[in-house]
């Protein structure tokens, strides 16, 4: 059931729901992830970041090919997708392990330069049949100064331009949502929101989701929000619910107490995404 970034947004558009894209940085999150999935019937995005590597959680060599392998294996529709790729040397890795998307990130760069390495990135994905994204604005506390919105957040009629110079099948946009934990209630920008989805013809994808209450995951994907990445929360739920377990004698029963616990967290983002809950978080 191994699917493209771009087909499997059509399903989300179809019905109007976004598609929970997931960060999997080992096997019980490949697992939790793609189980709680198979238990709704409702597609998923599995995601490497590259940032993850970096960090020494797992390399791309090991994880991409488990993720490539379950998704083969998996009864519903599975996109394989590498996530904030910053250099494109590592993008055509993934591609070559066989990756049916990629997001090129060059969201900190100018403008210019990073048009045009999206477009690199997007020649190089054809040639494999695989789908881009990019992202404009800024999704981390690490580039710039908060109390400055709009010199993070995605500009409108910028992201027209980009959009139609870069040929890329989903446009990651800012418009308040940050990566990690919530300290604060995040004050997202819905009418930027609602303009950017007027203006372009392609998915939009919204990152830093993870904290953000139900209700408000409702209203974006209303804006036209198609696909949510989500991370934090779920690697959280797990580390509590290994916290609060008693046997922590074997490594091997921490992992299912953790897969358990992700995979709990993963099905209720998916019901929400996929409008199969009104339960308010």
């Amino acid at each position: 059931m191994l699917v493209t970034l771009k087909e499997i947004l059509k399903i989300a558009e179809a019905k109007k729901i976004a598609i929970g894209s997931f960060n999997t940085t080992g096997l019980e999150c490949c697992e939790a992830v793609i189980g709680a999935a198979e238990e709704l019937g409702q597609p998923v995005i599995i995601m490497h970041a590259q940032v993850h590597e970096e960090m020494g959680l797992t390399t791309l060599d090991v994880i991409g090919r488990v993720m490539m392998m379950m998704a083969e294996r998996a009864s519903v529709p599975v996109c394989v997708h590498l996530d904030h790729g910053t250099d494109l040397a590592y993008l055509k890795k993934a591609l070559d392990l066989g990756f049916t998307s990629i997001m090129y990130d060059g969201s900190t760069l100018p403008y210019a330069e990073n048009l045009a390495n999206t477009c690199v990135a997007v020649e190089m994905a054809k040639r494999y049949g695989a789908s881009v994204e990019a992202e404009m604005g800024s999704m981390g506390i690490r580039d710039k100064s908060p109390d400055d919105p709009d010199s993070l957040y995605t500009d409108p009629e910028a992201a027209v331009s980009f959009v139609r110079d870069s040929h890329i099948d989903a446009l990651a946009c800012a418009f308040g949502t940050v990566h990690g934990l919530y300290f604060t209630e995040p004050k997202l920008d819905f009418a930027r929101l609602e303009k950017i989805d007027k203006l372009i013809d392609i998915p939009l994808v919204m990152h830093g989701g993870s904290g953000v209450s139900d209700e408000d995951y409702r209203h974006v994907i209303s804006l036209g929000i198609r696909k949510i990445n989500y991370y934090t929360y779920m690697a959280k739920a797990a580390g509590s619910a290994v916290a609060d377990f008693e046997n922590k004698l074997y490594f091997h029963d921490i992992a299912v107490c953790a897969t358990r616990a992700m995979r709990e967290n993963a099905r209720h983002a998916i019901e929400v995404f996929s409008n199969l809950t009104s339960d308010k978080a």
